[in-house]
């Protein structure tokens, strides 16, 4: 299968496979990210334009035709805003959905799929996230949504001197983006959370923030629960997209004295949404079966019994063995 472009400009986190959370045995490298982090240490600063300079052509919102000058680049960091938009300021802790087009300065060569060719995705930029290339992050920190934005980066802000073996980016290849910042993704799920029965966890989830979950004095379910705690607007999650989320997570299991459980995972705490593909074994079994047909913009209660989890595999005092799950789940995006 051949990679999605996008997701290989991400710099792979050690992304959980056969689970969410749980210990470092656990995690590998997502098969849709790089296959090695670039060293992109003592990146420079962007400045406004450096001789030679692109030309773009093309109206906002389609394909930029970006034409590279003959000659050798100036080797400078450029991010230069194009068109600004009128949407809001981006935080660096907002995670932008942008369309791209690039091309390798040297060779002209396009990089594709880029976001408006047939089969194209968005590319998602958290600017303070650490694995953010500098090319991306300041493209979008500080810019208008709406904005179209040129970027010309040599090497230290973009794959580093090893460059890009998948991509067949050379160690010393400057390279041209396009970037239009089409959206903030929204960081939870927006709407009136459903009430839950006595005999289900309860959810707290107000803020931008790990949910609390407490867990009832009952035995759990011993079938798969997922439930819709608020219902989002967008489209149905299919398998194989890559799902952007948010989620808590907490094994079921009483803490005396305590009013919540004690998370053994949450993506909150990593400062930027968790991606994966759905519905194809990259996570445990009880995500994919309960998140597949859900909605974009949903928050799920997800319950999965050991059998659809680690089953007898004990992770430690807040995840023992043959422990069942309980997640509050935040669909953000799927593409």
């Amino acid at each position: 299968m051949r990679r999605r472009l996008a997701a290989a400009f991400i710099v792979p986190a050690l992304m959980l496979t056969a689970a969410c959370g749980g210990g470092d045995d656990d995690k590998k490298e997502s098969s849709d990210s790089a296959s090695a982090s670039p060293s992109t240490e003592g990146a420079p600063k962007p400045v406004d334009a450096a001789d030679p300079m692109p030309s773009v052509a093309g109206d906002a919102g389609k394909k930029p035709q970006i034409t590279v000058p003959k000659g050798e680049p100036s080797g400078k960091f450029v991010v230069r805003t194009l068109t600004e938009g009128t949407g809001p300021v981006v935080q660096k802790s907002d995670t932008v959905v942008t369309k791209y087009t690039g091309k390798v300065w040297k060779s002209g060569k396009e990089l594709t799929p880029g976001s408006y060719d047939d089969k194209g995705q968005p590319l998602m930029v958290t600017p303070n996230n650490p694995e953010t290339l500098p090319m991306f992050a300041e493209a979008v920190a500080g810019k208008k949504i709406g904005s179209r934005v040129l970027v010309v980066a040599p090497p230290a802000a973009a794959f580093g001197a090893q460059g890009s073996q998948q991509l067949e980016i050379g160690p010393t290849d400057n390279l041209v983006f396009v970037m239009d910042l089409d959206r903030l993704m929204p960081k939870k799920a927006d709407g009136t959370q459903a009430s839950l029965p006595a005999d289900l966890p309860q959810i707290k989830a107000d803020k931008e923030e790990p949910a609390e979950i407490k867990i009832p004095k009952n035995d759990p379910p011993k079938e798969l629960v997922a439930k819709t705690l608020i219902e989002g607007k967008g489209p149905e999650v299919k398998s194989g997209q890559t799902v952007y989320m948010q989620y808590s997570g907490a094994a079921w299991k009483i803490n005396e004295g305590k009013d919540k459980a004690t998370l053994f995972d949450s993506s909150w705490k990593a400062g930027k949404p968790f991606m994966t593909a759905i519905g194809q074994g990259q996570v445990i079994e009880g995500w994919d079966k309960g998140l597949v047909g859900k909605k974009v913009g949903d928050r799920v209660l997800l319950v999965i019994p050991p059998e659809q989890a680690y089953k007898d595999q004990d992770k430690g005092a807040d995840l023992p063995a043959n422990s069942t799950l309980v997640f509050v789940v935040d669909i953000l995006e799927a593409v």
